[in-house]
């Protein structure tokens, strides 16, 4: 953690709906006029694209260890903590980009499923923003902690069937993928999702798990995702000192308290939500470094 160069990270696993939220934050620095600076977390996978695939494919065939990208063994973790490590001593570090498509290929060069080089961070950030899987990790066995660098750690985690729903849709609808190959990758992901993933939300400061209210039984047959309005937003906190939950249950219409930390809104009010939460959270992490900066 740092006062002079913060650090926020949102952590979820593929297809929980990150990237929702890294647009929420985008909102909250655009109005008030921070500029962050963005690392994704698919810039630190080990392995290109192609290189993966080969691996899957191995391991499917018996000649190595199961591999997923939610585990350690296909993610440069230990660069991402030393990464934020360096952000947060200095302000500045290295970054590169995941080119996903055609339209990120024509934009950065280079191919789909490669990397761009490592270049510099910018030099005149105000703080930076995570969004991926391994924000808040902690490694039993290789001494990996990313999370102890962040000062605002988020997480964002649908109920499972949801979340199949959700990859289900993504991976056939936008990539092509079989259904039976996007099974395949729910299962050989699983042993990673309960070790490295689920872990990293009992370290967050505040989680958003959206609940469907329409039957999700078998998400393997659902035609379509439930909708915003077919959902409630539970969001938890893991201190609720310091937390107006008089002024959020005001802002918020047909939401209520569910436990002490834990407040229940409507699926469509949840960018709301994140603006009402997180705008004062952020402002106090910019003050705090304003006054460090001032002071030297």
């Amino acid at each position: 953690m740092s006062t002079k160069h913060p650090i926020i990270a949102v952590t979820g696993s593929s297809g929980a709906g990150t990237t929702t939220v890294m647009k929420s934050f985008a909102h909250i620095f655009r109005r008030e006029g921070f500029k962050a600076q963005v690392i994704e977390g698919d810039s630190f996978h080990r392995f290109d694209r192609v290189e993966m695939r080969g691996r899957v494919k191995a391991a499917d065939e018996g000649k190595g260890p199961q591999i997923s990208h939610f585990g350690p063994e296909s993610n440069l973790l230990a660069e991402l903590a030393a990464t934020f490590g360096e952000y947060a001593e200095t302000g500045s570090g290295k970054v590169r980009r995941y080119i996903h498509d055609d339209a990120e290929a024509a934009e950065l060069g280079g191919k789909p499923g490669t990397f761009t080089p490592w270049a510099p961070m910018s030099t005149d950030s105000d703080l930076l923003f995570y969004e991926g899987l391994h924000g808040a990790y902690v490694g039993e066995d290789d001494g990996v902690d990313v999370g102890r660098h962040v000062d605002l750690l988020v997480g964002v985690v649908p109920i499972i069937n949801l979340e199949w729903i959700q990859k289900l849709h993504r991976d056939k609808n936008l990539r092509g993928y079989s259904q039976e190959a996007v099974v395949e990758t729910i299962l050989r992901r699983m042993p990673d999702y309960v070790h490295h993933i689920c872990p990293q939300f009992s370290k967050t400061h505040v989680n958003f798990q959206r609940v469907p209210v329409v039957d999700t039984s078998n998400p393997f047959i659902a035609k379509d995702i439930p909708s915003a309005d077919e959902s409630m937003v539970v969001i938890r906190f893991a201190n609720p000192k310091g937390i107006d939950f008089p002024y959020l249950l005001s802002m918020l219409d047909d939401s209520w308290m569910s436990r002490p930390n834990n407040i229940v809104v409507p699926g469509g009010k949840m960018g709301l939500a994140m603006q009402l939460i997180f705008t004062p959270m952020i402002l106090r992490l910019m003050d705090l470094r304003k006054r460090a900066l001032r002071n030297g």
